[in-house]
């Protein structure tokens, strides 16, 4: 009997491994993939995590894979059809987590099924920038201006259904006038064009527009996140300028669709506690951007929250990429 018993403990045991090795985190192996090249804010996020979980996990290697393209589809496609085992994560946006769903034809992965959400990183205030030449000093002045001349005035992005373009189609929409749209490759090529008047305002990355906004080339009017940004708290949200818009440039960390809830979890709480050390917060606050650090599923209610709030502006301007 106890030889039959000791045999029945050691088949549980064999039998428990494989459910133990499927839960364990990190693999030897880890790749970090950010869908926008080197030097992209979610680049330079992915590069803290991994530097971060290598402090942690001496014996396991992070390594930051930049697959740009597509808007951030590519990337997110890549980490989309990786092995779900924890030994491929990635950092991606509301584009091709979300918004790219309404915009393009068709994609090559489905974020809902395809996509583990493990927590939202941080978030990004955009600030609305005109040029000088307008000579205008606040949101109520830009309404006025554009209402008195609709159709008149370009705006700049980096590219056709950006949050940077949905922004300020939705400043157009809530304000009742016309905007014409100009798309760049990046941000800087944005903010370019309304020094230069080549454009007249733009909403984009608050670490694209603020240097240029302190040297006195561009003035900025509001910020776009439903609160104040903590780093440029002087600078009224758009909400509060009488134009409700709330266009957050959010980042997320995300595994492949099936990924056990296990992992996903034990990513989650090692990536959390991350970005929440001091030391990545001043990082973070040089880029102005704050953590946030969400639960998967809360994570998962942002995701599906931007299809309910772009949605209407998509149709409404009948923004289209392909």
């Amino acid at each position: 009997m106890l030889r039959k018993f000791a045999l029945s403990l050691l088949t549980v045991a064999a039998l428990a491994l494989p459910a133990q090795a499927q839960t364990a985190w990190p693999p030897k192996n880890v790749r970090i993939i950010a869908p926008f090249g080197p030097g992209s804010t979610p680049d330079i996020v992915a590069r803290m995590i991994a530097e971060q979980l290598g402090k942690q996990y001496p014996n396991s290697t992070f390594i930051v894979e930049n697959k740009a393209g597509a808007g951030g589809n590519t990337g997110t496609d890549t980490v989309a059809k990786a092995t779900p085992d924890g030994s491929t994560i990635g950092v991606s946006i509301g584009g091709p987590l979300a918004i790219n769903t309404l915009l393009f034809s068709s994609l090559p992965y489905d974020p809902k099924k395809d996509i583990a959400a493990v927590t939202q990183l941080i978030t990004q205030p955009s600030v609305l920038a005109v040029s000088n030449d307008l000579g205008v000093n606040s949101v109520k002045d830009l309404v006025a201006l554009m209402k008195a001349n609709p159709g008149k005035y370009n705006f700049s992005s980096i590219g056709n259904g950006s949050l940077s373009h949905l922004a300020m189609e939705a400043v157009a929409i809530k304000s009742g006038t016309k905007l014409v749209h100009i798309p760049y490759k990046s941000s800087p090529e944005a903010v370019l064009a309304v020094i230069r008047n080549d454009a007249q305002m733009a909403c984009l990355p608050a670490i694209a527009v603020m240097s240029q906004a302190k040297e006195g080339k561009v003035k900025a009017l509001a910020v776009s996140t439903a609160e104040r940004s903590p780093y440029i708290p002087d600078l009224p949200t758009l909400k509060e300028s009488g134009i409700d818009v709330d266009a957050d440039a959010w980042m997320g960390l995300i595994a492949p669709g099936g990924t056990p809830k296990p992992i996903v979890d034990a990513i989650n709480k090692d990536v959390v506690a991350i970005i929440k050390m001091p030391e990545v917060k001043d990082k973070l606050a040089l880029q102005l951007m704050a953590p946030v650090g969400s639960t998967p599923e809360q994570f998962r209610a942002r995701i599906d929250g931007e299809i309910d709030r772009w949605g209407p502006v998509i149709k409404a301007a009948d923004v289209k990429v392909n």
